[in-house]
């Protein structure tokens, strides 16, 4: 058709220009080929065009006989210059492809490597950079896996190195293969890298923190066991006075007892502590009164009954739960309230309500600040109160008691206006009555 063309224009442009030299105006279509569809095209054109120059514009017209030897020269020259054109042409649009090609690759490998480089889980970019990959070599699916699989009959498994596979159609096998898994597999590999790095980094730095803890522990509860122990030693050796009376032993008796109970009841802290964070302090749950439960966790303290004042409902239903584990639980927080009440007396209420049943230690004491009413508890910490501070364990474990069987433990508190521990507790599910025989 563009021979065609060319040749009209030529009839029409025969009263302006000579006409042998109008054949530059074919090199228009040869270029025009050459640039579109390649090079062994615009050669068939280039053939056909000084043909059709030869039929219908050198005379003799009508044959493709020249009579005159300058109009086989000029014909020779034009197709000589169609051929080199048309091979210039077509290796400039090979190189415009080139780069267009390396261009997209370029934008390609720069988007993976945002997507792969940028998260510390590159699992999690995986699906992000597979899309990224189909739409760049237009097909229909990728994917791309941390693990080495086999390929099937439509899709073909190409190997990035020892860190994957990228799964493509098979028809785009060989293209995928040469421009995407170099840079993929280099970035994969990256990826891969620094994600472990930045987890060995985590690891050392939680195994610093670890070693700080511990050795804030350490000192901590070898300050809190030490006091006790000093206490008794001393205490045993002045027994061996021959110059003390019968008072005086009372009273180092009664010494070496208390402190005995405290050095008790701090190894047992620790030990409940222990297996609360070792997970092996399962709950062992029963059908339970929660007032008897109360009652018990107020003699365990051994305040006397001035001091604690009971408020709890008569309508209080059985609960399913570890008697064990929150009576220990309500001792802690009966102890602290007494600990902290500026003595006062400390209040323990019970009922139910909204579906649950509560049960509050309510003390007079100086209040805690907003700042401190979730770190208290955390294991071994203690406010900044020194006056009767203990050693920061019984708030910790009674959280970890109740949680475990499956109540809640808040504080509610303003500086000055005392403080009151909630521990709310599931109500029990109905219990199918028996079926008379």
């Amino acid at each position: 058709l563009g021979v065609a063309l060319t040749t009209l224009l030529v009839y029409a442009l025969k009263g302006i220009a000579p006409v042998l030299s109008l054949g530059v105006v074919y090199l228009l279509v040869v270029l025009a080929v050459a640039t579109i569809w390649g090079a062994w095209l615009a050669l068939a054109t280039a053939v056909v065009s000084a043909l059709a120059f030869n039929f219908f514009h050198i005379p003799p017209t009508g044959r493709f006989t020249i009579d005159e030897a300058e109009n086989w020269v000029a014909l020779a020259v034009f197709l000589v210059t169609a051929a080199v054109a048309s091979t210039l042409s077509e290796l400039a649009g090979a190189r415009a492809r080139e780069a267009e090609r390396r261009r997209r690759e370029a934008d390609l490998a720069a988007e993976l490597a945002r997507l792969l480089l940028g998260t510390p889980e590159p699992r999690a970019a995986l699906p992000g950079a597979a899309k990224r990959i189909a739409d760049a070599l237009e097909i229909d699916s990728a994917a791309v896996v941390l693990e080495r699989v086999q390929g099937d009959g439509r899709h073909a498994a190409i190997a990035l190195g020892e860190h994957g596979t990228l799964l493509v159609p098979a028809a785009a096998a060989d293209l995928a293969r040469e421009r995407v898994a170099p840079a993929l597999e280099a970035l994969l590999a990256a990826a891969l890298e620094r994600e472990r790095l930045t987890r060995e980094v985590v690891e050392t730095s939680a195994l610093r923190r670890s070693d700080e803890i511990k050795t804030a522990v350490l000192r901590s509860v070898s300050h809190d066991l030490r006091s006790p122990l000093t206490a008794i030693v001393a205490a045993g050796e002045a027994l061996a006075s021959p110059a003390l009376d019968d008072a005086d032993r009372a009273e180092l008796t009664d010494a070496i007892t208390h402190e005995s109970a405290r050095l008790t009841r701090l190894v047992d802290q620790l030990l409940d502590l222990s297996r609360l964070q070792a997970g092996a302090a399962e709950p062992r749950p029963d059908w339970v009164s929660l007032e008897e439960v109360i009652h018990a966790a107020v003699e365990d303290t051994g305040a006397p009954p001035d001091r604690v004042r009971l408020a709890i409902a008569a309508d209080l239903p059985l609960i399913r739960a570890d008697a064990t584990q929150l009576q220990r639980a309500f001792a802690n927080l009966i102890e602290n309230a007494l600990r902290y009440g500026a003595g006062h007396p400390v209040s323990v209420r019970a009922r139910v309500s909204g579906g649950r049943i509560l049960m509050r230690v309510v003390d007079q004491g100086p209040g805690i600040s907003a700042a401190e009413q979730e770190r208290i508890f955390i294991p071994f910490y203690r406010g900044p109160r020194p006056a009767g501070r203990g050693a920061g364990l019984g708030l910790a474990i009674v959280r970890g008691f109740v949680e475990a069987n499956g109540g809640h433990v808040h504080v509610e508190s303003l500086p000055g206006q005392g403080t009151s521990f909630v521990v709310a507790l599931p109500l029990p599910t109905p219990t199918p009555e028996p079926v008379p025989a």
